[in-house]
């Protein structure tokens, strides 16, 4: 009988305990849609389990496959370096495929509407309102090119306008976004977070969303996000099976 690989979700952590809820509730969905599959969770810091606690005693257990799955929406350093770096330190026995992380995707933007209209947005309001996609920000080119191009593209889906923002990193931020819809003539403006959890940086969106008229919530355990995961994991596997049997 052949066995799923585990799918072992990297989460990076926060102190702030809304963020840990927030991941344990998405990692629940994950696991109705896919009863078939063993996801466990784990963090890179703040919060427990560690992904190398979980890593170890999967190992214990005897599981040989698995494949880790960043929690991020862009490639940036946690995806190219510190998650790399953990799995390197992985026992030996385990056989690990790094998934590519969430970001970007089709079911991505209808979470961030979904979110949208469930802060009180209409789809008879896309073509008077302009939204601000803020995300937490990065250091990478990489990832801020991708954020760009997500707004460009959610853009031609009706939209006012759609414009990019930061919470650290980089600019614009949040509220500069705000403005700048605000004097294209957006008869209102939204703010949607393009982040996955409560914590510092939403935070931050959510103060420079005070001038907008609406403020979506973090995507969070969206039925749509869940959907990602198990995209990835599934596309994953693939490469997995293909390394075992050559």
């Amino acid at each position: 009988m052949r066995h799923e690989p585990v799918l072992v979700v990297i989460a990076h952590g926060s102190r702030d305990p809304r963020h840990a809820a927030t991941v344990h509730a998405l990692v629940r969905r994950v696991r109705s849609l896919r009863p078939g599959v063993r996801v466990e969770l784990g963090f890179l810091d703040f919060n427990i389990p560690s992904v190398r606690g979980v890593l170890e005693s999967l190992a214990a257990e005897g599981v040989r496959d698995v494949v880790a799955l960043p929690l991020l929406l862009t490639r940036a350093f946690h995806a190219k370096a510190d998650i790399p770096a953990v799995l390197r330190e992985a026992p030996r026995r385990l056989r690990i495929r790094q998934a590519e992380v969430l970001g970007p995707s089709p079911l991505l933007l209808d979470a961030l509407e979904r979110r949208l209209y469930e802060a009180g947005l209409t789809p008879a309001d896309k073509s008077s309102t302009g939204v601000v996609l803020a995300s937490a920000g990065s250091t990478d080119p990489e990832a801020i090119a991708v954020i760009a191009e997500i707004a460009r593209e959610w853009r031609h889906t009706g939209w006012c306008a759609v414009r990019p923002a930061f919470a650290s990193a980089s600019l614009p931020r949040t509220e500069d976004a705000v403005r700048e819809l605000r004097g294209l003539g957006c008869e209102r403006v939204a703010v949607a977070p393009y982040v996955l959890a409560p914590g510092f940086l939403p935070d931050r969106i959510a103060r420079g969303a005070a001038e907008a008229d609406v403020l979506a919530g973090v995507l969070g355990p969206a039925p749509e996000v869940a959907r990602v995961l198990l995209e990835r994991y599934d596309g994953a596997r693939p490469a997995m099976q293909a390394a075992v049997g050559a």
